[in-house]
């Protein structure tokens, strides 16, 4: 595999018939598995979700990642149920690229006024890049997640 650089186009892409097997491949670090299911898992969900928009995340050429979010366009509830960047991948700037990309897409949505998402703390999750991309903790706290929002 070519080596990747920072200066990567990076891109959210739809995952084909083509494409889905090394979506399904891409994975966190063993340490980082409590934070996030497998992209297999969240595809198969967001098949039988009406609300899931997903995507595979590209840096030029190459997938490094997987988003997937929860719309409800009228009522202007947009929610990031998935994130992660292949471990092979992390601290390139994919991340911070890939939710760039992801916070752009959702201030264009019906009614979006921000963008929520949940999060497991500890040694190896995303709260960083969240708290760098100025997501602020709500204080809430679903299914033992902390809930972070992003208001526009």
């Amino acid at each position: 595999m070519n080596e990747i650089h920072q200066k990567a186009e990076v891109t959210l892409r739809r995952i084909t018939a083509k494409t889905v097997r090394s979506i399904c491949n891409l994975s966190v670090s063993e340490n980082q598995r409590k934070f996030v299911a497998p992209n297999a898992v969240s595809i198969a969900q967001a098949y039988f979700s009406k609300n899931a928009w997903f995507r595979a995340i590209y840096a030029d050429d190459t997938p490094v990642g997987f988003v997937m979010l929860h719309e409800t366009p009228k009522l202007g509830k947009y929610f990031l149920w998935r994130f992660m960047i292949d471990s092979k991948y992390q601290g390139k700037g994919y991340g911070h690229k890939a939710l760039e990309l992801i916070i752009k897409r959702v201030k264009k949505m019906p009614k979006a006024k921000a963008l929520t998402l949940s999060v497991i703390r500890g040694e190896g999750s995303a709260e960083n890049l969240y708290l760098e991309s100025g997501f602020k903790f709500t204080g809430k706290i679903e299914d033992s997640e902390h809930v972070m929002k992003l208001t526009y």
